[in-house]
Order: structure tokens, then sequence, then C-alpha cells
């Protein structure tokens, strides 16, 4: 029996065994981890610097795009870099570094996610309490306890998993260091602990769908009493594919993590893992800013200035930047 502080390196799944597989992964990830890099920083800039956005909503969205951007960052560039270089190894702090960083924005982005639900059941079915619930101290304490709980079920799982004996190698069936594959190599009599700890994690998160759910219910029956059928097309077009994202999300998470090893598989797990961990970040922009006509204004502005002042850019961007500081404050 070996203690997981002895083993020094794991072992990630390889993506194909031929050198043009393992490029071509190489260039999808890198395809989707820009398109994900992209979307969000546009997201991040224009809120942050449009003071017009400044608002709950923008504010929260300005928090998942963060987040979204640190989630897909812990896992992709290493996966792109053993394509490249035909590695499979990462050492292990890498590995408890991935574990403990997507235990923490996973669970930060759910909570997110439930929060981000009931400011829009407040401001639908709520409006005239919107300012009495929904308060700038509110919205930030708030973001702060998803933040906060994420970083505190993060450290709890990442300590309790890497202080487990391992039994059954380092070979990972994952593309990166996920928290169930991990405990797969662990011995099948010391890891009933974090078990209990890992369903009573999932249990939680599917309260947070639940009430994620019964907000977007409460939503829809506002909804349906808008007379005008333009307004009730325009509010389904943009609720359900916030619905259908979260829901993929959520259900592929909870499934990867509760699944039993009956059905699992190699293939089946990469599937699913790239279902919660690839697709909402890269996705998540285009659905947030695809109905939002004061999103998409704001993002259109500096990129129409650009391209009318390329001349002028160096010169005004200096000036814009000595003098404008970025912080919490400017959305309260």
């Amino acid at each position: 029996m070996s203690n997981s502080s002895s083993i020094t390196q794991f072992l990630l799944l390889a993506f194909a065994d031929t050198r043009e597989l393992q490029l071509l992964c190489f260039w999808l990830f890198l395809g989707i981890y820009l398109a994900a890099l992209l979307g969000n920083g546009l997201i991040i800039t224009a809120v942050a610097c449009d003071h017009h956005l400044h608002t709950t909503m923008y504010f929260f969205l300005l928090n998942l795009s963060v987040l979204d951007l640190g989630f897909i960052s812990t896992t992709v560039p290493k996966a792109m870099a053993n394509s490249l270089w035909n590695t499979r190894a990462i050492s292990s702090w890498g590995c408890a570094a991935q574990v403990f960083f997507f235990s923490f924005l996973i669970s930060a982005e759910l909570y997110l996610l439930t929060v981000m639900s009931y400011d829009r059941y407040v401001a639908i079915c709520k409006p005239l309490h919107y300012g009495t619930l929904l308060g700038s101290r509110a919205c930030v304490h708030m973001a702060a306890a998803a933040w906060g709980g994420g970083f505190l079920h993060a450290l709890l799982h990442t300590v309790n998993t890497f202080s487990l004996p391992l039994c059954q190698g380092n070979a990972v069936d994952q593309f990166f260091c996920e928290l169930p594959q991990i405990l797969k190599l662990s011995c099948s009599e010391s890891y009933l602990w974090e078990v209990g700890v890992l369903v009573l994690g999932v249990s939680f998160a599917f309260g947070c769908f639940l009430f994620i759910l019964f907000s977007y219910v409460q939503i829809f029956r506002a909804v349906l009493r808008i007379p005008s059928e333009q307004g009730r097309h325009k509010a389904f077009s943009t609720c359900l594919p916030h619905l259908a994202v979260v829901s993929l999300f959520i259900s592929t998470a909870m499934f990867a993590y509760l699944k039993p090893p009956s059905i699992s598989s190699p293939s089946l797990d990469l599937v699913v893992a790239i279902l919660y961990s690839l697709v909402p970040p890269a996705v998540n922009p285009l659905i947030y800013s695809m109905r939002n006509q004061e999103l998409k204004d704001a993002l259109w502005k500096p990129i129409s200035w650009v391209f009318l002042n390329t001349d002028k850019l160096p010169i005004t961007l200096c000036k814009r930047l000595s003098g404008y500081p970025i912080s919490i404050l400017q959305f309260l």
C-alpha cells in the first residue's frame, strides 16, 4: 500500500495513438480554448469599461465570465501540451492543483448560476421588491458567498482525496485529474469517507439545480402572462438557451461524479467530461449575449472605435488607462 505522497507523477488519458490524431486533438482544443478566451474576455472588458452595464445582472455575468476563464484554463492548456509534445505525464502537485482549482471553480460556478437564477426570478416576478432584495451590498455578499463556498468545497475534497493511500497505480482515465478518476486509484476500504463527502456535495448540487428549475418555472409562468406575443417569444428565446446550458452543465457533472462503475468506460467518461468542462465556458458568452442588445452595443463600441481610430489607438489607450481605476466599487 503506497500513500499518494509517494507518487511523483500521474499519467493522463491519451486522446489518440497516432501522431496525426494527437495534433488534430490539439487544434480542436486550441479552437475551443481561444473561443472561450475571446468570448469571456470581451464580456469582462465590456462590463468593466461601460458604465451603463454596472448593474446587478452584469455584475453577476462578469463573475461568471471570470469563473469560465479559470474553469477552462485549469484543464485545457495541459491537455493541449500533452497532445503537442506526445506525453501523458503530470506531476503529483500539478494533479492536486488541477483537482483543487477545478473543484473550486465548478462549485463556485454552480452557486453563482443559482444566484443568477434568483436574480432573474426577482427581476421578472417581483420587480417592485428588486431594489430591496438585491441591493448592491446583497449582490456583493452573494457573489462572495459563491466564491467562498467553492473554495471551502475544493479544499475539503483536495485534502481528503490526496491523503488517501493509492493502491491502483497512477494512470488516470481522463484528460485531466478528475476527482472520481483519482478515487478509482484509492484502496477500496479507505475512500468511503471521501465518497460520502462527494455524494453530499452532489446532493447539494442537485438542490441548487432544483432551485434553478423552480426559478425558471416561475419565470415562465410570469412570461406566459405577457399580452404581447413578441414579448413572450423574446423572453422564451432568451431564457430557454440559458436553462439548456445550465441543465447540460449540471446533469453531465452529476452523472460524471455519481455514475456506477458498471457503466463506466474511457470513451463515455471522456464525452461526459467534455460536455461539462469545455462546452459551457465556450458557449456561455454566446448564450448570454445573443439576445442582449445592451451587451452587444457595448461590445461593438470599442471594436468600431478601433477600426475607425487605428492611428490614434496607442495614445488614447494610454490616456484612458492612466486615469481609469477598475474596482468592485464601480458596480455599486
